[in-house]
């Protein structure tokens, strides 16, 4: 990435992109972290678990070296036996200790995220094994501060090792050739001293890391001003689209509407500006019906429809005003026009009676 491309990265991520990057696997993870459960986890098998181990193998190593005529290697078998308990003693003393980094590990891994299955993490990347991309990622700003941190452990242990057996060293040498528990003893001692120093300096390191890799993961997802909206616009919809699909839904019911006019019983003008169409059979309901209602030219065109299909109009301003306003399509009038549009129901069916005679 640009410097260019990082600085109009301005923007905090939005929730979205924090979910993508979630599922794809981009999720902050420090690698001092198993590190330092590691080494937390060494240091308590070291104080709780180790010297009980120690003593019992030192006694069993002791009863081996002292008294070998009670292991008898006559046969195969023998052989076998001999084999199966160092080995169980052996597993005896390591078992805590694997059960300790598993554990502990895990924990930290699930304390900086839970764990998911990302398909994409695991599928081949061929810029993987490309000498090219590979000397990149190396000089790169991630590679440099990886470098300096393990030239910050390394700088660590190696001190810590020569402080620590600097002084130990001649009774290490004497402790070679005493007893097989004092062995053990005086080394898990050593061990002790060099894993408490580098328990710190990795709790310290993992402190940091944690903190600049939850930073640089944030800032990496930063976005810039056109980012934000070109998501704005896939969560909400592109204006203009949706400004279309409005105005075609507009269209659509505008055309039922009109396409209900023959059906209306009269309609009510302004008499140019508005036109209310209503319907209204004794068997359908109890009120009457606006079926289509507009103003200008759509008001025209229900006009002409109304005459075409010798609908009659009536012209009354203020009522076909109200009712415009406050009676949607496809609704009942409410109580307040019954009894302006009842005269003029009864007007319609006075004019359709007196047709109906003079036909007769």
């Amino acid at each position: 990435m640009s410097d260019d491309d990082k600085d109009s990265k301005t923007e905090d991520p939005t929730g979205k992109k924090l979910r993508d990057a979630a599922e794809k696997g981009n999720l902050p993870a420090s690698r001092e972290a198993p590190i330092f459960a590691s080494t937390l986890a060494l240091y308590i098998y070291f104080v709780f678990f180790l010297p009980n181990g120690i003593a019992r193998m030192g006694e069993t190593l002791r009863d081996l070296f002292e008294q070998p005529d009670q292991w008898s290697l006559a046969s195969s078998t023998d052989v076998v036996s001999l084999f199966a308990h160092l080995g169980w003693e052996s597993g005896v003393l390591l078992l805590p200790a694997m059960l300790l980094f598993m554990s502990l590990g895990l924990i930290a891994s699930i304390a900086q995220n839970m764990p998911s299955f990302v398909l994409d993490r695991i599928s081949p990347q061929f810029n993987r094994v490309s000498p090219i991309k590979g000397w990149e990622r190396l000089f790169s700003k991630m590679g440099m501060i990886e470098f300096a941190k393990s030239a910050f452990k390394i700088i660590i242990v190696s001190a810590v090792i020569i402080s620590s057996m600097r002084g130990q060293y001649y009774a290490t040498l004497d402790a070679m050739f005493s007893d097989p528990q004092v062995i053990f003893v005086k080394l898990a001692s050593i061990m002790k001293q060099i894993i408490i120093i580098i328990l710190f300096a990795t709790a310290l390191l993992a402190i940091i890391d944690v903190a600049w890799t939850r930073y640089h993961w944030y800032e990496e997802l930063r976005m810039t001003k056109q980012e934000v909206k070109e998501e704005n616009k896939q969560a909400q919809g592109d204006p203009i689209v949706k400004a279309r699909q409005r105005s075609i839904a507009r269209d659509r019911a505008r055309r039922r509407m009109i396409s209900n006019v023959p059906r209306a019983t009269l309609v009510i003008t302004n008499p140019t500006h508005y036109a209310v169409a209503l319907r209204y059979v004794r068997e359908e309901g109890d009120a009457p019906i606006v079926v289509a209602k507009g103003q200008d030219i759509i008001a025209q065109k229900i006009r002409e429809l109304a005459r075409e299909n010798n609908i009659p109009i009536f012209e009354d301003p203020p009522l076909a005003r109200s009712m415009f306003a406050q009676v949607s399509v496809d609704s009942v009038i409410p109580s307040v026009f019954y009894k302006a549009v009842a005269e003029l129901v009864h007007r319609v069916y006075a004019a359709k009676a007196k047709n109906n005679k003079r036909i007769r």
